[in-house]
């Protein structure tokens, strides 16, 4: 009888295999929710960094109490901050699209700049974001002050960060500045503009500082 009962085929169960599949069917739903919440959660935090980048880069510039005092503020922040954290390799290759794209992104402009700063020679990005900001200035007295200030800072002939512009853009800086408009600076702006396309942007992609970010991002996701 022992003997018997021994031969007899083991027989699994068949209502226990739904059960395992189903169980095994929740767990990769689990998973791939979850996946989903990481994914959700990384972009959210991609997005936060970036208008948290965008607000420093522009909080000393829009306080018309400061008039620009501190563009040395741009420098500490650049170094500070590890551009790699939620950004995308799609996004950080875009930047090699275009100058136009890398300044729309407030991790590339802090990216480019650090390294023009490499090169000594951020005072035309410093030049170009207080540009920028100059023309969105609503208020005339806050103009005329903004105005006075760029010109001191970056257009006079001894002035401490001098972008590179002729001489009769000089001259028609400072009679503009008399009686200052939203689009005074716009020549001198396309100017400095051109020469960072043609010039430092082309050498930038080339750059360690931008090679070795996008390394950085690449070794991020092969450990993720």
């Amino acid at each position: 009888m022992k003997q018997s009962l021994l031969n007899q085929p083991l027989h699994t169960n068949q209502t226990d295999m739904p059960v395992l599949m189903l169980c095994q069917s929740a767990s990769t739903k689990e998973k791939d929710i979850n996946d989903c919440r990481t994914k959700v959660t990384e972009k959210k935090r991609a997005k936060d960094l970036a208008k948290d980048l965008k607000n420093r880069l522009f909080s000393i510039l829009l306080n018309s109490e400061s008039h620009h005092p501190a563009i040395s503020f741009l420098s500490n922040m650049s170094g500070n901050l590890d551009l790699s954290m939620g950004l995308s390799l799609e996004e950080a290759t875009q930047w090699s699209k275009s100058l136009d794209v890398l300044l729309a992104d407030p991790r590339g402009i802090a990216a480019f700049r650090a390294f023009l700063k490499s090169e000594f020679s951020e005072e035309n990005i410093d030049f170009w974001l207080v540009c920028e900001d100059y023309k969105k200035t609503k208020s005339t007295d806050k103009l005329g002050s903004k105005a006075q200030h760029i010109f001191r800072e970056f257009i006079r002939s001894d002035a401490p960060k001098q972008v590179n512009i002729d001489g009769n853009m000089r001259d028609l800086l400072s009679r503009s500045i008399l009686l200052p408009t939203g689009s005074c600076f716009e020549g001198a702006q396309r100017i400095i503009f051109g020469l960072m396309e043609k010039d430092s942007y082309p050498r930038f992609l080339k750059s360690d500082v931008y090679v070795n970010l996008i390394n950085k991002i690449q070794a991020n996701n092969s450990h993720r």
